[in-house]
């Protein structure tokens, strides 16, 4: 028979000796975490899904993504995608574009109807969620897959939360939206909107709940103490986007200034381009290095026209101008006036400063504590009333969907281990792959697909969505540029380079695709440096 390699010896032949006795280290298998997963606000194991999308099994891929997040579609749109910032594959060449590659596994599934199937039996419980948004719904999700009876009471006209009602729809289309909202209420869900929460203590005890778990998130946009004339047409960016959802959109003018850096600001000011104004200028009070606003949100708000004051503030708003003053930054950063004025022509004036959360539903709640206008919850979420919980805006973390979805599936499983009469008890950290521990010389060079995007005229003239997706062929190159970093993908390198023949093969596919005689194996440490993806260590010899 032909050998596949150069090394030919036969274990048990003539040749072949048992040398592991001469050993001081052997090579071991891990699995250990890579950065993506690591860096994942959701939790997902990204790695596993990817393994599975590049061999072309698109559905096995998007039910991993669904163990952990029920928004593969929505996230692979609006996700600032912190795994891409932490991938390997950025200081080789360019990141995995593992969003985009979500964004597909989202789209194919809505595409083709894929569903989700319980994970237990009912368990006869009855769970409230307050709040329909990314983490009322991912809670809701994953707590009715584990058995319990789900019921969602959310205060606005349609689910969805800041998804619907703070993302316009040039950056999430409202059919990718509800189309997974939809999967989560045929699963059972029981969903209640124009339904206001105000007391949470008096509704669990009326709907005889078990435990709640409250996500009403931060629709209340920041105001600032601004002068200004009685004709004047001040409005907050939250009222502005939240109208886009109404039959009749607001009337800016031709002429819109908004004040403020986040990203709420960028899509207030693109809405107001896209909404006939001629003119959209950002006012913000520091440089652009300090914006708070993403990059990506910054450099398609500047494609499309918008323009931005860094270093100023906003002193008088008149009846069709703006009176703005410049700002310096002292030695630690903080701006400081200047006492240069300037006029700025404007029809209205959108403030962009921030969200709160109404938190009155809580009133005379006991054990319950409130700072800064966040709620104090443990690690599994709990807050200091046993069986009520909270997540997303309502606690002290990032506002983002991801760390909403994220908070809504711990709650999830804090939320049934409490049920149960147990205690949750988050994974523990495991050790991470660094780019230090690979050998990327095995790794071809790839670069990243560019998603397609709407043209110009259109992106300003219309909602329809600016970034494309990719198709099946672009989404299975682009998930093989995966560098698996810190687990077996079975390549054989090991098996190929040992001079003694000593890893076996168990089987196909990875993890764990081989085994080491340790009978034959030397110690001499060939398989690790020629192991790509750091998945083979040496450790010391067992006595």
């Amino acid at each position: 028979m032909d050998k596949p390699f150069a090394i030919t010896l036969e274990l048990g032949s003539s040749l072949a000796n048992k040398t592991g006795s001469w050993r001081t280290e052997r090579p071991v298998y891990v699995r250990k975490q890579p950065p993506c997963s690591g860096n994942c606000p959701a939790g997902e194991n990204v790695q596993e899904w990817l393994y599975h999308a590049e061999e072309g099994a698109y559905e096995r891929a998007w039910r991993v993504i669904m163990d952990d997040n029920p928004f593969p579609g929505v996230m692979g749109r609006v996700c600032y995608h912190p795994c891409e910032t932490a991938c390997n594959r950025g200081q080789l060449d360019e990141a995995v574009g593992i969003n985009s590659v979500e964004r597909f596994l989202g789209d194919e599934a809505i595409k083709q109807g894929w569903s989700v199937e319980p994970l237990a039996p009912p368990s006869g419980k009855r769970v409230l969620i307050v709040g329909a948004g990314p983490s009322g719904l991912s809670a809701a999700y994953h707590l009715v897959r584990l058995g319990h009876a789900v019921t969602v009471m959310d205060a606005g006209p349609r689910p969805g939360g800041m998804m619907r009602f703070g993302i316009p729809a040039y950056r999430l289309p409202r059919d990718v939206l509800d189309a997974e909202i939809q999967r989560i209420v045929e699963m059972g869900v029981e969903l209640h909107t124009d339904s206001p929460v105000a007391d949470v203590l008096e509704t669990m005890r009326a709907g005889e709940f078990d435990a709640v778990f409250l996500a009403v998130g931060a629709q209340i946009g920041k105001r600032a103490y601004i002068p200004a004339g009685s004709a004047a047409h001040v409005i907050d960016a939250v009222a502005l986007l939240h109208s886009m959802e109404g039959e009749d959109p607001p009337e800016l003018g031709r002429r819109v200034v908004v004040y403020g850096g986040g990203n709420t600001a960028m899509d207030a000011a693109r809405t107001a381009r896209r909404l006939g104004a001629e003119e959209a200028i950002i006012v913000y009070r520091r440089n652009r290095d300090r914006m708070p606003a993403h990059d990506v949100e910054v450099e398609e708000a500047l494609e499309e026209g918008v323009l931005m004051k860094w270093l100023s503030t906003i002193k008088h708003v008149g009846d069709d101008r703006v009176v703005v003053e410049r700002m310096e930054l002292d030695e630690t950063g903080f701006p400081q006036p200047t006492g240069e004025f300037e006029e700025l022509q404007a029809d209205s004036l959108v403030l962009a400063l921030g969200q709160e959360t109404d938190l009155s539903l809580l009133e005379g709640v006991p054990g319950i504590e409130v700072e800064d206008g966040v709620v104090h919850v443990d690690q599994g979420l709990m807050t200091g009333y046993p069986g009520i919980f909270a997540g997303g805006d309502m606690v002290p973390a990032e506002r983002s969907v991801t760390v909403g979805i994220g908070h809504g599936k711990v709650a999830a499983r804090a939320v049934d281990a409490w049920l149960r009469g147990s205690t949750y008890e988050p994974p523990l950290p495991t050790l991470a792959a660094d780019f230090d521990s690979l050998n990327t010389w095995y790794y071809a060079d790839a670069p990243k697909t560019v998603q397609p995007r709407l043209e110009m005229v259109r992106r300003q003239s219309s909602f329809d969505e600016v970034v494309q997706g990719l198709d099946t062929d672009t989404a299975l190159f682009e998930a093989r540029r995966c560098l698996s970093c810190g687990n077996c993908f079975a390549c054989d390198n090991c098996y190929g380079v040992c001079p003694d023949n000593a890893v076996i093969k168990t089987g196909p596919g990875a993890p764990y695709a081989y085994e080491v005689d340790y009978d034959y194996c030397k110690g001499c440490g060939i398989c690790v440096e020629e192991c790509p993806c750091g998945a083979i260590e040496m450790q010391p010899e067992e006595i």
